[in-house]
């Protein structure tokens, strides 16, 4: 059950069908491209398709829709291929060869032509990405914007005269500093630029048109990503509020909110880590929330009769969601699948503040959840420490079987929002800059003593986890505090440098704002060894370009050298997470084990051995 559910991205709704994107482990991990109608669901992508964009190595836009074809782009030779519907085999579009990669499509009904983001490989020092149009009857490429280090969220008008689309250049990430431009868009390409909006400190998010002369998106000029609009007047905040309307730019297709109406938009608005689904009036700056009850709205799409969006929830799977604004109702078209556990034994979220130097974190605490699992008199529960990927990111509060597995068994669970995650203005995600190793690892640990003095976790059995650059926080807390007893590190960061030289163009820089180069090897736990004497599992993908193999196996060799009790297990084929249902599932199986031996307890499910190098125990 851990890992076999499907997962949804990239929700869309033209002409009274659902097309969405369902990630599948059962299936090697691909992703295939779904249309739902009348209730009944349609592969459109058969095996070995894979639906999936690797622009920015993240991805994101791989398919759009017309009214009699689908257009996805195919992970493996990352072309773009066309399916006619409501179903056919795929007919590949583009002949780009391997060093060529597509994302973010777009359709044109007006001029029949698909918009994307193109990325190339090998012409240059690294990868140059412009924005093409693409004619679908002859695979032809061509470029309408070039010179900028990243495009992204490239929109058309409604009449399809012009187009509104993000720049940022090197050293930004798109929540430090983007520009929104909007051109005439004409047969010969884009002319009649403006920057509307943004800078090099003004991170802008998911233009949307709402009108052909009226135009939405989101800025955080203000400290917040707010609701802003542009028109032939000029430009205003138009739902001022001390929320966050926007989402950190991973992937192209990031969506936060849906136009509604002449002056309304439906929007995820976060208030300190939490979100609600609200209607806004763009004209009076006043928002009203929306009665459903979910932990995150992601992928907003509009509808006939409302909006569509794939739902978190707190005590079930996700699911894709649609809502009639008339009247409320909510439909699921589709969820991950069934769950099955008895009532009252899934742990919620409860969302705690706590004082970590001169500032406040937040984070997610979990406690144990399980009438048959109960700890002797007196016992307090072990804790484990989890700390999210980016660092530019969230932790969710949606239902996640990471966080159930540890908290079914006996366990607390500390999900931290440390200094630098979104949902809580920009001055927090920038507590993070130049203090990348010292705010999150400050931040877990005063998560724990914070936990300690309420009496509610075992301060002598604490593990921490964490995945990619939350894994580059595991190891700084376990090298830089007395903490932690044990750690879990998936697809981590030990040496800073490393992780600068080798890491893909998109956050090529990205480290130099965290961490001033100077800093690299005083921040970086290959170079404090010697003070890191907790036990350690590594878990690696093979072919991940976003964090190599070789962070991992530096790490795991070097504790390994000093007698430390460590564990490497690398997966092979897999990329920047684990997509394949056998890995995830082995995965956290040989992390349950690795902790049991640690502090000493026999776990009581039949879990596979594990080959720990320097064991301690028998």
């Amino acid at each position: 059950m851990l890992s076999a559910f499907v997962s949804f991205s990239e929700l869309a709704w033209r002409d009274g069908a659902f097309y969405w994107l369902e990630g599948r482990p059962t299936e090697a991990g691909r992703s295939a491209l779904v249309r739902c109608a009348d209730g009944t669901k349609q592969d459109l992508t058969p095996e070995p398709f894979n639906a999936r964009s690797r622009v920015h190595e993240y991805g994101g836009g791989a398919f759009a829709v017309s009214d009699d074809t689908a257009w996805f782009v195919n992970f493996e030779d990352q072309n773009v291929y066309a399916v006619d519907l409501p179903g056919s085999l795929p007919v590949r579009v583009t002949s780009g060869d391997a060093t060529e990669r597509f994302g973010g499509l777009v359709w044109d009904g007006a001029g029949g032509r698909l918009f994307a983001v193109r990325e190339r490989h090998g012409i240059a020092d690294e990868p140059v990405n412009d924005l093409v149009r693409i004619d679908p009857a002859t695979g032809a490429v061509e470029v309408l914007h070039e010179g900028h280090d990243f495009y992204a969220a490239h929109q058309l008008s409604p009449d399809g005269s012009r187009m509104a689309f993000l720049v940022w250049d090197h050293p930004n990430m798109p929540w430090d500093g983007t520009q929104l431009v909007v051109a005439r868009l004409g047969q010969h390409g884009l002319t009649d630029e403006t920057v509307v909006a943004g800078g090099i400190d003004e991170s802008v998010f998911q233009p949307q048109w709402i009108a052909d002369d009226r135009l939405v998106y989101v800025s955080d000029e203000s400290g917040f990503w707010n609701l802003c609009s542009y028109d032939p007047s000029g430009v205003y905040r138009a739902v001022p509020d001390e929320a966050e309307y926007g989402l950190p730019l991973w992937q192209l297709d990031t969506r936060a909110y849906v136009v509604a109406g002449a002056r309304h938009v439906v929007a995820q608005r976060i208030e300190d880590g939490a979100a609600e689904l609200v209607v806004a009036d763009l004209d009076q700056g006043m928002t009203s929330p929306l009665p459903v009850d979910y932990t995150s709205y992601r992928s907003l799409t509009r509808t006939d009769s409302g909006v569509a969006f794939i739902g978190g929830r707190r005590d079930d799977v996700a699911a894709v969601v649609e809502i009639e604004l008339s009247t409320g109702r909510s439909n699921v078209l589709a969820s991950q699948g069934a769950v099955d556990f008895p009532a009252g034994t899934f742990a919620e979220a409860e969302t705690i503040r706590f004082p970590s130097g001169d500032a406040t974190a937040y984070a997610n605490f979990y406690p144990p959840c399980n009438p048959a699992c109960t700890a002797p008199q007196g016992e307090l529960p072990p804790l484990l420490v989890t700390t999210h990927g980016g660092p530019t990111g969230a932790a969710a509060r949606d239902l996640g079987f990471g966080i159930q597995y540890y908290t079914s068994r006996g366990w607390a669970v500390l999900d931290v929002n440390y200094g630098g995650s979104t949902g809580f203005g920009r001055a927090y995600r920038e507590r993070l800059n130049g203090r990348w190793g010292i705010v999150d690892v400050e931040d877990c640990v005063a998560g724990v003593r914070h936990l300690t003095f309420e009496g509610r976790i075992d301060p002598e059995r604490v593990a921490i986890r964490g995945g990619s650059a939350g894994g580059y926080t595991t190891l700084a807390a376990l090298a830089f505090s007395r903490t932690f007893r044990a750690g879990a590190v998936h697809y981590g960061i030990g040496d800073l440098a490393a992780l600068a030289r080798d890491t893909h163009k998109f956050e090529s820089r990205y480290i130099h704002r965290l961490v001033d180069e100077a800093d690299f090897a005083e921040r970086s736990p290959l170079a404090h060894v010697d003070e890191l004497n907790c036990p350690t599992i590594f878990f690696q993908g093979s072919d991940d370009r976003i964090v190599p193999p070789n962070q991992a196996e530096t790490m795991f060799g070097a504790l390994r050298a000093k007698g430390i009790p460590v564990a490497y297990l690398l997966f092979e084929g897999e990329g920047h997470g684990f997509r394949k249902v056998e890995n995830a599932r082995r995965a956290i199986e040989a992390e349950y084990f690795f902790f049991g031996k640690v502090f000493g307890f026999e776990p009581d499910d039949d879990l596979p051995e594990v080959n720990v190098k320097n064991a301690t125990w028998a």
